[in-house]
Formats: C-alpha cells, structure tokens, sequence
C-alpha cells in the first residue's frame, strides 16, 4: 500500500529527499515494503502542484534545476496548480505531510500552522522544521496524540544522525542524567580550523566560501542553533520543556588563536558544547565554549561533523557522532521517519 505525501517547502531538504525517491524508490519498496507516493509540492516561491495520481520524482527534480519553478512541470490530465499551503495540507489526499520549509525559532511560523492544520485534518506528519519542536511540542504532541496520528521530528537535532532515537528508544530503561553535544557543524569547522593555525575571521571565511556558514552566521556563531536544538532535546528527552531564556548562551566570536594554544597546553580542545543537566529543579541548560579533554569522544570530533552525548545511570556515558546538516542526509531523516510510520501503521 503506498504512502501517499505532500511536501511542504521545496528548498534543500524537500529536494534531498525527492532526489533519495528518485534513486532508491525501487529498493524502498522491494526492502522495506515502503512505497512512497508523492501526490503534491507546495512552496511560496516554486510554486504548486498536485496530482491525486501522483507525481514523478525526476519531473520534479527537472523542473526546479531547469527553470527553478514548479510552473514548467509538465502538464497532464488531473494537474492542479497553484494550492496555497494551507489548502494543500487539507484538501489534498495526502497521508502523510512532509513539512519542509524555512526554520523561525522566533515564532515557529508558518511552520506550526501547518503542523496544526495537519493534525486537524486527520494526517500525521514529519519534519526537520526545528521551530514547532522548540517552541510548541507540547501542544501539537497532544494533537497528534488525540488524533492517533504520528508526528517524525528526527531531522531536527542532528539531521539524519538519529540523536532523538537514542535517547528516546535505543536507551529507554536508562535516566538520562545529562546530555552534552557539538550540535552545529559550522563552529566545529571554525574550531577546528582554528586548532590548524588560522584566525576565527579566515576559518569563517573558509565556512562561508564551503557552504557550511550563511552570509550572516550569527545563528551558528552565537549558539542560537544549538540553543534551539537544546530546547527540542528537553522537551523530547528530558519530558521537561524550556524556554529560550532559560538557556545559558555564549557562541565562539570571543576565541582568538592565544586560547586555542591555551588549551591544547593543557591536554584539551575547544568545542561549542550544547549541554542539559538533570537537577532538583528540574533542567538546567547552556550552550558555551568548553576546554574538551583530548581523551573525552566529543573532543576527537572534527569539522563540519556533530556529536551528542548521553549520560546514563545504567552504560554510562554513550557517544553517538554523525552529520547534522546536508541536502541528502536531512532528506534521509525525513525518510527513516517515514519508514517509522509505514512500519507502525502497517
């Protein structure tokens, strides 16, 4: 039976994961019984279409790398263009919302509307969308559950490295004391160019001119990222959601080539942690620099790559490292949550 999708938002991580369909349709279903079934796209700028028939994956792709619109899909009996958002997640025949678009950690729009409407409608959802998680969880958890609806977030910590399934399937029967990560790629890569001799002003340089560091890199720089990664890892794991304000943030502009040498004098490695610590109270958080020691896992981490670690009081500490970004690998998290509800839903 095929699991019919809308995908909302065709930026990177939309097309990441249509590109996977393309190349691994036929192997998804003779695998994994998974037969995906892409029936509409929806994106303020590409444009819209919907077929209730379905939707090539390699048209898709064509069009978006030939004219960078949706409008010069090829047209056939039953195409219907031009659906809003809104009107896509609802009346479409869709089973499953992909909700792809731009991440506001400020508001969650319009993400957490087409989350909401989603569940409304009577569709479960999955997403690499950091907002609605960070800052609405509890509310549409509660949806999606009143619904009996499924709700995949995986994406949104660690892109297609499953971070949320560890701590939340691989160690259930563990407390999970503490959790401590590198959680955005673009400060590991600054720091550990910085560890190869260049200043902080020429390793973002280099971030920017690779791709790993936007124009403005003040979300990456100055730990919002991570921040919001933090809240979404409270709320899931932890069970305990936080505010922004309840974090302690500092990001990495302050580091100069003087406190590199300092710590690597001392046997350590600069690293933006993000970090969550169990307390009476409840959750205490902060995202800051932290001097590493050479022998922990977190320090060996190198480049644009992320890592998490958890603290247990049955395995101790458990360290799980991966990418955190990228077209293909956050399209694969929005697969392997797709593969999660076929499985349950079968």
């Amino acid at each position: 039976m095929a699991v019919r999708i809308a995908i909302i938002g065709f930026g990177v991580v939309g097309q990441g994961l249509v590109e996977i369909m393309r190349d691994k349709g036929e192997i998804l279903r003779q695998q994994d019984g998974l037969d995906i079934q892409i029936v509409a796209v929806c994106d303020t700028v590409k444009g819209s279409v919907y077929h209730p028939q379905g939707l090539d994956a390699k048209l898709l792709l064509q069009a978006i790398q030939s004219t960078g619109s949706l409008d010069s899909y090829p047209e056939s009996a039953g195409l219907v263009r031009g659906r809003d958002s809104v009107s896509t997640i609802r009346d479409t025949d869709a089973d499953v919302i992909v909700e792809a678009t731009w991440t506001n950690l400020e508001t969650g729009e319009p993400a957490i509307t087409h989350i909401r409407t989603a569940f409304h409608a009577g569709k479960h959802v999955v997403t690499s969308n950091k907002g609605p998680v960070a800052l609405a969880y509890k509310e549409l958890k509660s949806l999606a559950d009143a619904g009996g609806l499924l709700w995949g977030i995986e994406g949104t910590v660690m892109s297609g490295t499953p971070a949320l399934r560890l701590g939340t399937t691989a160690l259930a029967g563990c407390t999970i004391q503490a959790v401590r990560g590198i959680l955005n790629g673009t400060t590991n890569f600054i720091l550990t160019r910085m560890e190869d001799g260049a200043t902080y002003t020429e390793a973002l340089a280099e971030a920017q001119r690779l791709g790993y560091a936007e124009a403005d890199p003040t979300a990456d720089v100055e730990g919002y990222d991570a921040l919001g990664k933090l809240l979404i890892l409270a709320a899931v794991v932890f069970d305990h959601p936080i505010t922004a304000h309840q974090v302690s943030r500092q990001g990495i502009t302050h580091l100069t080539p003087q406190d590199i040498q300092h710590a690597r004098a001392q046997g350590k490695r600069w690293k933006l942690i993000a970090e969550l610590q169990r307390t009476d109270d409840g959750v205490q958080a902060r995202v800051a620099p932290q001097m590493i020691d050479l022998a922990h896992p977190l320090a060996g981490v190198s480049g644009a790559t992320n890592a998490i670690t958890y603290v247990t009081d049955l395995l101790g500490e458990v360290t799980l490292v991966g990418p955190g970004a990228g077209r293909r690998e956050t399209g694969f998290a929005l697969l392997s949550d797709l593969l999660e509800i076929h499985r349950i839903s079968a």
